[in-house]
Protein backbone atom coordinates (compact mmCIF):
# COMPACT_ATOMS: atom_id res chain seq x y z
CA UNK A 1 0.00 0.00 0.00
CA UNK A 2 1.20 3.50 -0.82
CA UNK A 3 2.60 5.24 2.28
CA UNK A 4 1.02 8.68 2.36
CA UNK A 5 2.60 10.23 5.46
CA UNK A 6 5.69 9.89 7.63
CA UNK A 7 5.49 11.63 10.99
CA UNK A 8 8.96 12.54 12.25
CA UNK A 9 9.45 13.26 15.97
CA UNK A 10 12.73 14.20 17.66
CA UNK A 11 12.68 13.36 21.38
CA UNK A 12 14.95 14.71 24.09
CA UNK A 13 14.07 14.03 27.73
CA UNK A 14 10.29 14.48 27.37
CA UNK A 15 8.94 10.93 27.67
CA UNK A 16 5.61 11.94 29.24
CA UNK A 17 4.91 14.53 26.55
CA UNK A 18 6.06 12.16 23.80
CA UNK A 19 3.62 9.49 25.01
CA UNK A 20 0.71 11.94 24.86
CA UNK A 21 1.80 13.02 21.39
CA UNK A 22 1.87 9.41 20.14
CA UNK A 23 -1.53 8.71 21.69
CA UNK A 24 -2.98 11.72 19.87
CA UNK A 25 -1.63 10.41 16.56
CA UNK A 26 -3.19 7.01 17.23
CA UNK A 27 -6.50 8.62 18.08
CA UNK A 28 -6.84 11.14 15.28
CA UNK A 29 -5.06 9.95 12.14
CA UNK A 30 -7.55 7.96 10.06
CA UNK A 31 -8.18 7.02 6.44
CA UNK A 32 -4.53 7.30 5.38
CA UNK A 33 -1.55 4.98 5.42
CA UNK A 34 1.07 6.51 7.71
CA UNK A 35 4.11 5.72 9.79
CA UNK A 36 5.65 7.32 12.84
CA UNK A 37 9.41 7.60 13.28
CA UNK A 38 10.74 8.72 16.66
CA UNK A 39 14.43 9.49 17.00
CA UNK A 40 15.76 9.96 20.50
CA UNK A 41 18.52 12.57 20.49
CA UNK A 42 20.78 10.97 23.14
CA UNK A 43 18.45 11.75 26.04
CA UNK A 44 19.95 11.61 29.52
CA UNK A 45 16.58 10.19 30.64
CA UNK A 46 16.30 6.64 29.30
CA UNK A 47 12.61 6.25 30.14
CA UNK A 48 11.67 6.85 26.49
CA UNK A 49 12.64 3.20 25.95
CA UNK A 50 9.62 2.15 28.00
CA UNK A 51 7.43 3.40 25.15
CA UNK A 52 8.83 0.91 22.63
CA UNK A 53 6.67 -2.07 23.69
CA UNK A 54 3.71 0.24 24.27
CA UNK A 55 3.81 1.53 20.68
CA UNK A 56 4.91 -1.47 18.58
CA UNK A 57 3.97 0.21 15.27
CA UNK A 58 6.26 3.19 15.89
CA UNK A 59 9.79 3.03 14.48
CA UNK A 60 12.12 4.11 17.30
CA UNK A 61 15.69 5.18 16.54
CA UNK A 62 18.35 5.85 19.17
CA UNK A 63 20.98 8.44 18.28
CA UNK A 64 24.29 7.99 20.08
CA UNK A 65 24.98 11.72 20.00
CA UNK A 66 22.90 14.87 20.24
CA UNK A 67 23.87 16.57 17.02
CA UNK A 68 20.96 18.97 17.14
CA UNK A 69 17.37 19.13 15.92
CA UNK A 70 18.16 19.47 12.20
CA UNK A 71 20.62 16.59 12.12
CA UNK A 72 18.24 14.28 13.98
CA UNK A 73 15.34 15.05 11.62
CA UNK A 74 17.51 14.49 8.56
CA UNK A 75 18.73 11.19 9.99
CA UNK A 76 15.21 9.96 10.71
CA UNK A 77 13.91 11.07 7.31
CA UNK A 78 16.41 8.77 5.61
CA UNK A 79 14.11 5.97 6.76
CA UNK A 80 10.86 7.71 5.80
CA UNK A 81 8.66 6.08 3.15
CA UNK A 82 5.83 8.62 3.09
CA UNK A 83 4.89 10.87 0.19
CA UNK A 84 4.61 13.64 2.77
CA UNK A 85 6.63 14.37 5.89
CA UNK A 86 5.23 15.90 9.07
CA UNK A 87 7.89 17.36 11.32
CA UNK A 88 6.25 17.24 14.74
CA UNK A 89 7.46 18.25 18.20
CA UNK A 90 7.05 15.67 20.96
CA UNK A 91 5.40 18.33 23.15
CA UNK A 92 2.43 18.69 20.78
CA UNK A 93 -0.90 16.91 20.51
CA UNK A 94 -3.30 16.66 17.57
CA UNK A 95 -6.85 17.78 18.32
CA UNK A 96 -9.02 16.38 15.56
CA UNK A 97 -9.51 14.08 12.56
CA UNK A 98 -8.10 16.58 10.09
CA UNK A 99 -4.92 15.05 8.72
CA UNK A 100 -6.59 13.80 5.54
CA UNK A 101 -8.02 17.29 4.92
CA UNK A 102 -4.54 18.80 5.26
CA UNK A 103 -3.06 16.28 2.84
CA UNK A 104 -5.91 16.86 0.36
CA UNK A 105 -5.24 20.61 0.55
CA UNK A 106 -1.53 20.06 -0.04
CA UNK A 107 -2.23 17.76 -2.98
CA UNK A 108 -4.49 20.34 -4.63
CA UNK A 109 -1.70 22.96 -4.78
CA UNK A 110 1.05 22.26 -7.29
CA UNK A 111 3.22 24.96 -5.72
CA UNK A 112 2.83 23.52 -2.21
CA UNK A 113 5.92 24.03 -0.07
CA UNK A 114 5.06 23.73 3.60
CA UNK A 115 2.04 23.93 5.86
CA UNK A 116 1.46 24.83 9.49
CA UNK A 117 -1.66 24.97 11.66
CA UNK A 118 -2.98 27.09 14.51
CA UNK A 119 -1.15 26.39 17.77
CA UNK A 120 -2.20 27.16 21.31
CA UNK A 121 -0.67 26.46 24.72
CA UNK A 122 -2.14 24.51 27.65
CA UNK A 123 -4.08 27.61 28.73
CA UNK A 124 -5.68 27.92 25.30
CA UNK A 125 -3.64 31.00 24.38
CA UNK A 126 -2.85 31.33 20.69
CA UNK A 127 0.84 31.05 19.85
CA UNK A 128 1.74 33.80 17.34
CA UNK A 129 4.71 31.90 15.92
CA UNK A 130 2.13 29.78 14.08
CA UNK A 131 2.37 32.34 11.23
CA UNK A 132 5.38 34.56 10.65
CA UNK A 133 7.32 36.64 8.15
CA UNK A 134 10.92 36.19 7.04
CA UNK A 135 13.08 38.31 9.38
CA UNK A 136 14.16 41.65 7.94
CA UNK A 137 15.45 44.93 9.33
CA UNK A 138 12.03 46.34 10.20
CA UNK A 139 10.09 43.39 11.60
CA UNK A 140 13.15 42.16 13.51
CA UNK A 141 13.36 45.50 15.33
CA UNK A 142 9.71 45.09 16.31
CA UNK A 143 10.32 41.52 17.44
CA UNK A 144 13.42 42.34 19.47
CA UNK A 145 12.51 45.66 21.07
CA UNK A 146 8.76 46.34 21.02
CA UNK A 147 5.50 44.76 22.10
CA UNK A 148 3.32 44.66 19.02
CA UNK A 149 0.99 41.71 19.71
CA UNK A 150 -2.09 43.87 19.10
CA UNK A 151 -0.68 45.43 15.97
CA UNK A 152 -2.57 44.35 12.85
CA UNK A 153 0.26 45.22 10.48
CA UNK A 154 2.23 42.70 8.45
CA UNK A 155 4.99 42.45 11.00
CA UNK A 156 7.14 39.52 12.16
CA UNK A 157 4.08 37.73 13.52
CA UNK A 158 1.41 37.90 10.82
CA UNK A 159 -1.18 39.70 12.94
CA UNK A 160 -2.93 40.83 9.75
CA UNK A 161 -4.10 37.22 9.24
CA UNK A 162 -6.90 35.91 11.45
CA UNK A 163 -6.07 32.97 13.71
CA UNK A 164 -8.62 30.69 11.99
CA UNK A 165 -7.82 31.78 8.42
CA UNK A 166 -6.28 29.80 5.58
CA UNK A 167 -3.63 31.95 3.93
CA UNK A 168 -0.19 32.10 2.38
CA UNK A 169 2.53 33.00 4.86
CA UNK A 170 6.29 33.05 4.63
CA UNK A 171 7.39 31.23 7.78
CA UNK A 172 5.86 28.33 9.72
CA UNK A 173 7.05 26.62 12.87
CA UNK A 174 9.00 23.38 13.03
CA UNK A 175 6.70 22.19 15.83
CA UNK A 176 4.24 21.16 13.09
CA UNK A 177 5.45 21.42 9.51
CA UNK A 178 4.00 19.41 6.64
CA UNK A 179 6.09 19.10 3.47
CA UNK A 180 6.38 16.77 0.49
CA UNK A 181 9.18 14.25 0.95
CA UNK A 182 10.36 14.82 -2.62
CA UNK A 183 10.55 18.58 -2.10
CA UNK A 184 12.35 18.17 1.22
CA UNK A 185 15.02 16.06 -0.48
CA UNK A 186 15.23 18.44 -3.45
CA UNK A 187 16.01 21.51 -1.31
CA UNK A 188 18.47 19.62 0.88
CA UNK A 189 16.40 19.20 4.04
CA UNK A 190 17.08 21.09 7.26
CA UNK A 191 20.39 22.97 7.42
CA UNK A 192 22.47 21.15 10.04
CA UNK A 193 24.44 24.31 10.80
CA UNK A 194 21.56 25.11 13.15
CA UNK A 195 21.73 23.07 16.36
CA UNK A 196 18.37 24.25 17.64
CA UNK A 197 16.09 27.17 16.67
CA UNK A 198 16.11 28.99 13.35
CA UNK A 199 16.13 25.87 11.21
CA UNK A 200 12.40 26.16 10.52
CA UNK A 201 12.78 29.77 9.36
CA UNK A 202 15.64 28.72 7.08
CA UNK A 203 13.66 25.80 5.64
CA UNK A 204 10.62 27.96 4.91
CA UNK A 205 12.76 30.68 3.34
CA UNK A 206 14.51 28.05 1.21
CA UNK A 207 11.13 26.82 0.00
CA UNK A 208 10.16 30.38 -1.01
CA UNK A 209 13.47 30.91 -2.78
CA UNK A 210 12.83 27.74 -4.79
CA UNK A 211 9.43 28.91 -6.01
CA UNK A 212 7.19 27.11 -3.54
CA UNK A 213 4.47 28.63 -1.34
CA UNK A 214 3.88 28.08 2.37
CA UNK A 215 0.41 27.93 3.85
CA UNK A 216 -1.09 28.58 7.26
CA UNK A 217 -4.18 26.43 7.88
CA UNK A 218 -5.90 28.02 10.85
CA UNK A 219 -9.11 26.00 10.62
CA UNK A 220 -7.50 23.28 12.74
CA UNK A 221 -5.28 23.37 15.79
CA UNK A 222 -2.74 21.54 17.89
CA UNK A 223 -1.89 21.83 21.55
CA UNK A 224 1.74 22.85 22.05
CA UNK A 225 3.10 22.57 25.57
CA UNK A 226 5.48 25.36 24.71
CA UNK A 227 8.48 25.76 26.94
CA UNK A 228 7.93 22.67 29.11
CA UNK A 229 10.87 20.93 27.47
CA UNK A 230 13.12 24.01 27.41
CA UNK A 231 15.19 25.46 30.25
CA UNK A 232 15.59 29.20 29.68
CA UNK A 233 19.24 29.47 30.71
CA UNK A 234 22.39 30.89 29.14
CA UNK A 235 22.80 27.82 26.92
CA UNK A 236 19.30 28.44 25.55
CA UNK A 237 20.06 32.12 24.92
CA UNK A 238 23.32 31.32 23.15
CA UNK A 239 21.61 28.79 20.90
CA UNK A 240 18.62 31.00 20.15
CA UNK A 241 20.54 34.16 19.29
CA UNK A 242 23.28 32.10 17.67
CA UNK A 243 20.69 30.63 15.31
CA UNK A 244 19.50 34.08 14.29
CA UNK A 245 23.11 35.06 13.63
CA UNK A 246 23.54 32.01 11.38
CA UNK A 247 20.48 33.06 9.39
CA UNK A 248 21.60 36.64 8.75
CA UNK A 249 25.17 35.51 8.01
CA UNK A 250 23.79 33.10 5.40
CA UNK A 251 21.32 35.40 3.65
CA UNK A 252 22.15 39.05 4.37
CA UNK A 253 25.89 39.42 4.96
CA UNK A 254 26.86 39.59 1.28
CA UNK A 255 23.62 40.64 -0.39
CA UNK A 256 22.18 43.16 2.10
CA UNK A 257 25.11 44.61 4.08
CA UNK A 258 23.12 47.49 5.58
CA UNK A 259 20.38 45.21 6.88
CA UNK A 260 23.04 42.78 8.06
CA UNK A 261 24.84 45.38 10.18
CA UNK A 262 21.57 46.58 11.71
CA UNK A 263 20.35 43.06 12.49
CA UNK A 264 23.68 41.96 13.91
CA UNK A 265 23.82 44.94 16.26
CA UNK A 266 20.20 44.39 17.31
CA UNK A 267 20.74 40.71 18.03
CA UNK A 268 23.87 41.40 20.08
CA UNK A 269 22.11 44.08 22.13
CA UNK A 270 19.04 41.96 22.81
CA UNK A 271 21.22 38.97 23.70
CA UNK A 272 23.06 41.08 26.29
CA UNK A 273 19.76 42.33 27.75
CA UNK A 274 18.43 38.80 28.11
CA UNK A 275 21.66 37.64 29.79
CA UNK A 276 21.39 40.44 32.32
CA UNK A 277 17.83 39.34 33.12
CA UNK A 278 19.10 35.87 34.06
CA UNK A 279 21.36 37.28 36.79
Amino acid sequence: MNMKLSVIIVNYNVTRLLKNCLLSLQKYIREIEYEVIVIDNASTDSSWGDLIPEFPDVHFISSKINGGFSKANNQAIQNAKGEYLLLLNPDTELEGFYMKDLLDFAGSHSDFGGMGVRMHDAQGIFLPESKRSVPDMFNSFEKLFTNFKKNNSKSYYRNDIEEDAIAEVEVLTGAFLLIRNEVYQKIGGLDETYFMYGEDIDLCYTLLRNGYKNYYYGKVSILHHKGESTIKDEVYLNRFYGAMQIFIDKYYKKTKPMQYSFLKAGLQLRHKIEKIKLK
